[in-house]
């Protein structure tokens, strides 16, 4: 986005969130087990980043937490599916 573009309407309304996302985008974090290094980082992103609408990830291995921001909504599944393909355990979104 534009440095000082906006994600509010000229009415004045604002998107949910207040995160510096592109409008429509939505971000989820979740948490995996078995993550303990810049490696599993990298298995955990890789493999989430091949799902359809994902635009970003970040796994820290430090927290156990994966952040994904994609077009639309993920079906958890499809998301566990990935992890356990890069040998990990999803076990649901962070709180």
């Amino acid at each position: 986005m534009a440095e000082n573009s906006s994600c509010c309407t000229p009415e004045g309304s604002c998107h949910s969130g207040g995160t510096d996302v592109q409008v429509g985008e939505v971000t989820t974090t979740y948490r995996v087990t078995g993550m303990t290094c810049g490696h599993c980082e990298g298995a955990v992103s890789s493999e989430i980043g091949e799902l359809a609408g994902v635009s970003a990830v970040q796994a820290v291995a430090a927290t156990g937490l994966v952040t994904v921001t994609s077009k639309a909504p993920l079906d958890e599944d499809a998301v566990r599916a990935a992890v356990d393909e890069a040998g990990y355990e999803l076990v649901g979104q962070a709180a």
